[in-house]
């Protein structure tokens, strides 16, 4: 290299241009490193905003328990009841039960007008989020067509079917008609 031209790239104009290069350079990545960061404040914003919405609630979970079936007299239909409970955050909806080697199964409840008592099959059962249902003789329930040789203290699988819970299996009890309206009356 000649003496001309180090002398020119020593000369404090050159030294100017290389430090506003360095400075320029550090602009640009200090720009380039704050695109992601603010994208981060943004989704962490609209995260925080959808937990507060309540949008970001726990899913429905169902627990089905107390399940209980009415001995039948002969080969006449029969009625199942069980306590469901959901301690999410969402509802869910109970839409049939299977009983093994039953005729089928319908979900009704037991109306009562004018003092007589009928009962109406509905297509499902809410279960609200947070709480409980209880089936009951006087309520919701489950009937058992046609349903399989039960013995009075036995247990019978059962399997419920939610919407949004998937299926639970639980084993209902056999007890006799007038018992089933509260676990201690078994």
């Amino acid at each position: 290299m000649s003496t001309a031209t180090r002398t020119a790239t020593d000369s404090p104009a050159a030294a100017g241009l290389r430090a506003g290069g360095r400075t320029a350079l550090l602009a640009g990545a200090a720009r380039a490193a704050l695109v992601p960061l603010l994208a981060s404040a943004v989704t962490l914003g609209g995260l925080g905003a959808w937990t507060l919405s309540g949008a970001a609630a726990r899913p429905a979970a169902v627990t089905v328990d107390d399940a209980r079936i009415l001995l039948p007299f002969g080969a006449d239909d029969t009625a199942a009841f069980f306590r469901i409970r959901n301690t999410g955050d969402v509802a869910d909806e109970l839409v049939d039960v299977e009983v093994p080697d039953a005729g089928g199964t319908m979900l009704s409840r037991t109306v009562v007008e004018r003092g007589a008592g009928s009962m109406r099959m509905v297509p499902s059962v809410p279960v609200p989020a947070g709480r409980a249902v209880e089936m009951s003789p006087h309520g919701l329930d489950v009937m058992v067509v046609r349903p399989p040789r039960l013995r009075l203290g036995e247990r019978l699988p059962v399997t419920l079917r939610f919407r949004e819970s998937g299926a639970v299996r639980v084993e209902a009890l056999v007890v006799r008609p007038g018992s089933a309206g509260t676990a201690a009356g078994r």
